[in-house]
């Protein structure tokens, strides 16, 4: 399946290009999400059209993840919870309580941008957990887990 891009898309293109996808993926995620359109020669025409506007936006949205991503880089959040022996924790901390300690801090996450590659944090510790904000825009937050008294 051809699609048309309005959007930059990581390990597949940028905004305006044509590419090739499977039929599944173009589908049910790309052209329901928004970020893509069949490459027909109306939605070439009707894309090229709207082409200023479409490089605009997408700037817009860098700007604004580049803005989050300088004060993500200044949040160190901690969370407190219950501890056995040897530090391991009762349950585990997960994207729900780190995303309420961030806004705490005032700065605005979705559930999509913080990365949990290893799953949820069962121990305390220190830790750095990566936040993707953007195609182009990678960042970080500083999370300590202390015990509860």
């Amino acid at each position: 399946m051809e699609i048309v891009l309005l959007q930059k898309i990581k390990n597949l293109g940028t905004l305006g290009d044509k590419v090739k996808v499977k039929p599944g993926y173009g589908r049910n995620f790309l052209i329901p999400q928004g970020k893509a359109v069949p490459a027909t020669k109306a939605n070439i025409a009707a894309f090229e059209a709207r082409r200023a506007e479409l490089e605009q936006t997408q700037k817009d949205a860098l700007d604004r993840a580049e803005s989050r991503a300088k004060r993500l880089k200044e949040v160190s959040v901690i969370i407190t919870a219950k501890v056995a022996m040897e530090g391991k924790l009762f349950g585990s901390v997960g994207v729900a309580e780190i995303i309420e300690a961030v806004k705490l801090q005032g700065v605005e996450l979705a559930k999509q941008e913080l990365r949990l590659p290893s799953g949820p944090l069962r121990f305390i510790g220190d830790y750095d957990i990566a936040v993707h904000l953007h195609a182009d825009v990678d960042s970080s937050v500083k999370v300590k887990v202390i015990p509860e008294k």
